[in-house]
């Protein structure tokens, strides 16, 4: 008895868990929360401060809301902080989190984003790959042609595009297959709506482990059916690969920095050393970059859309700057990209006001540590709620204005070095994909932006409604109407 009382005080005279609502027993906070739980993250905080903790069934979470504390987390603290909170639905798409961003921090991770952004995102194979996102984009610019005067779904068109790109990237040329490859985009489309809609979606089985192996709400059959979709789409290319790869002679093979990726995975299949990939591991790199890496970008491009279209004298300057810096007379090439100082620094506004995961992928605690004077336990789960500290008055004038200016005048990157703006993560964990993503989200909005004028049906409104999940999507697609901005029409073809 006097041992249980001695751990008892010891327990008690330690630093205690952060403030936080009262609980409910079993299922904890879990009945009081919304829908849209970055908001409900960020009304918690005015009341229990800048960390709180939120217990939500068996799992205990704690929500970090100001940059001083989130640089604790990712930068003093970022090894104890490097795990992530492994749901059954993201398990279930990732071959078992054999992935780069579901993995755990481990071996299998560091090689993983090792191979992903030396090899596939390195300045060589960007710059090789760069006809590819020329070529793609112009084939977008044809196509919307083709729909003057009619509606264009913006996100749905972003993603056509993005798929196309990253299917030339990843395994060849596949868009000169013309309607094949149209298939293919419909159906990663298809996937990656329903992949996400999971995601979204709250797992009692996460909650209450002891329900998991009931699947109470499906979500791990229903991710199943996706994620074997998926594979069998991933087995047929690397199939064909295979056997077009048997069939080459030496004359044919790609010359040096001209590979796609797929070439350059293969070269590292059952490798004997420390580089070695399974076909497994492949597959789940290829998840990364097809699902979330088209997803988020297209929902990106469709917010940053509607809030140009929305402002005036926003559209007004983004004109302005492609007339001067592309002219009326000529197509947006990538080289003007990093000429587009407004443009960039609207789409830094974009991704500030909606952030693409307003709480980032969730992270878990390695072991117990300490976090502004509070013990936070092992493997408990760490929200960042970016999009609560983008929104915060405390480090942004007017928050919520969209205004890019703010953004001539202060010369924040995405890079997450300044933790009152980080869309991308910040850390080990940082998106590995920033360098790809800033590219094709600047070529498209310049090229849609440069080569029509853009108006909303008529009687429709702009509606800002946001709905939560792995990706904050607008509830109500962008739906415009495109008309012929350039005189020359040799430009559309």
């Amino acid at each position: 008895m006097g041992i249980l009382w001695y751990k008892f005080k010891l327990s008690h005279n330690g630093p205690s868990l952060p403030p936080g609502p009262c609980s409910l027993p079993i299922v904890g906070y879990l009945p009081f929360l919304g829908s849209e739980l970055h908001t409900e993250f960020t009304n918690m905080a005015h009341t229990y401060g800048p960390i709180f903790k939120c217990q939500l069934g068996s799992k205990l979470c704690v929500v970090i809301n100001t940059p001083e504390l989130v640089k604790v987390v990712t930068r003093d603290q970022d090894e104890a902080f490097s795990d992530r909170d492994q749901t059954t639905a993201a398990l279930s798409i990732t071959y078992g989190g054999q992935d780069i961003v579901v993995s755990n921090n481990n071996e299998n991770w560091r090689k993983l984003r090792k191979i992903f952004v030396h090899e596939m995102l390195s300045n060589k194979n960007l710059e090789a790959s760069g006809s590819f996102r020329s070529n793609e984009v112009r084939k977008t610019i044809k196509t919307v042609f083709g729909q003057i005067g009619t509606t264009v779904n913006i996100r749905n068109i972003a993603f056509a595009t993005l798929t196309n790109v990253l299917t030339r990237m990843v395994w060849g040329n596949t868009s000169d297959k013309g309607e094949g490859n149209r298939n293919l985009g419909d159906e990663l489309d298809i996937l990656s709506s329903n992949i996400s809609r999971l995601f979204g979606r709250v797992n009692l089985s996460d909650l209450f482990p002891s329900l998991a192996r009931f699947d109470i709400q499906g979500i791990e059959r229903d991710m199943k059916k996706q994620h074997n979709k998926l594979d069998q789409i991933f087995n047929s290319i690397i199939k064909d690969r295979i056997e077009s790869n048997t069939k080459e002679t030496p004359d044919d093979g790609e010359h040096e920095g001209k590979k796609d990726f797929l070439q350059i995975l293969f070269s590292l299949l059952d490798q004997k050393d420390t580089t070695s990939l399974s076909m497994t591991q492949i597959k789940a790199l290829l998840t990364d970059v097809m699902i979330a890496g088209t997803e988020t970008t297209a929902t990106t491009v469709e917010w940053a859309m509607a809030s140009v279209m929305h402002n005036d004298n926003v559209m007004k300057r983004v004109k302005e700057e492609l007339a001067e810096v592309v002219g009326l007379d000529n197509i947006v090439e990538e080289s003007h990209v990093p000429k587009l100082k407004y443009l960039n620094a609207t789409v830094k506004e974009t991704l500030r006001l909606y952030p693409v995961s307003p709480l980032l992928v969730p992270r878990r605690a390695r072991k117990a540590c300490m976090v502004g004077g509070y013990t936070i336990p092992k493997k408990c789960t760490i929200f960042l709620n970016v999009s609560s500290i983008h929104r915060d008055p405390r480090y942004w004038d007017n928050p919520l204005e969209f205004n890019p200016e703010r953004f001539l005048i202060n010369k924040l990157d995405t890079k997450g070095n300044d933790f009152k703006y980080f869309p991308f993560g910040s850390g080990r964990r940082i998106c590995a994909g920033v360098s790809l993503a800033e590219k094709m989200l600047i070529l498209i909005l310049a090229s849609l932006l440069h080569s029509f004028e853009w108006t909303l049906p008529k009687g429709e409104e702009h509606d800002f409604t946001e709905t939560f999940g792995a990706v904050l999507k607008k509830t109500n697609p962008l739906v415009a109407i495109p008309s012929q901005r350039l005189s020359d029409v040799r430009l559309y073809m």
